[in-house]
């Protein structure tokens, strides 16, 4: 499915208002989770970026949601072009920063998966 500029815009907001931008000491990725409520909101956010996964639902200390994680390819392609050319204009400098200490803390991987 190509991407269209509203959708581009509904990632980025997403991602910059409910995404976590970290890494499990491997690789980087970046982490949504949410209450199974937004059932349909992951199937569409899935149906943009098939590359991700979508793990769930879980249940755990009384709450259900939904895991989505973007990593690899995917995270480099896809994903981080939408949310950094969104945080360009200084929208939200505390997600910059942690996009920022992402890409420092997985220097290694980005530098030879966007070669």
């Amino acid at each position: 499915m190509a991407i269209n500029d509203f959708d581009r815009g509904m990632i980025a907001g997403i991602l910059i208002g409910e995404g976590h931008f970290g890494g499990d000491g491997r690789q980087p990725q970046v982490t949504l989770r949410m209450h199974v409520r937004h059932e349909s909101l992951f199937k569409w956010l899935q149906a943009r970026l098939p590359g991700a996964r979508l793990y769930g639902p879980y249940e755990h200390s009384g709450r259900r949601y939904y895991q989505w994680m973007a990593r690899g390819e995917v995270l480099v392609r896809d994903v981080l072009p939408i949310v950094e050319a969104a945080l360009a204009g200084g929208v939200d400098a505390h997600v910059s920063s942690r996009v920022d200490e992402m890409r420092s803390k997985y220097a290694d991987f980005f530098a030879a998966h966007e070669a």
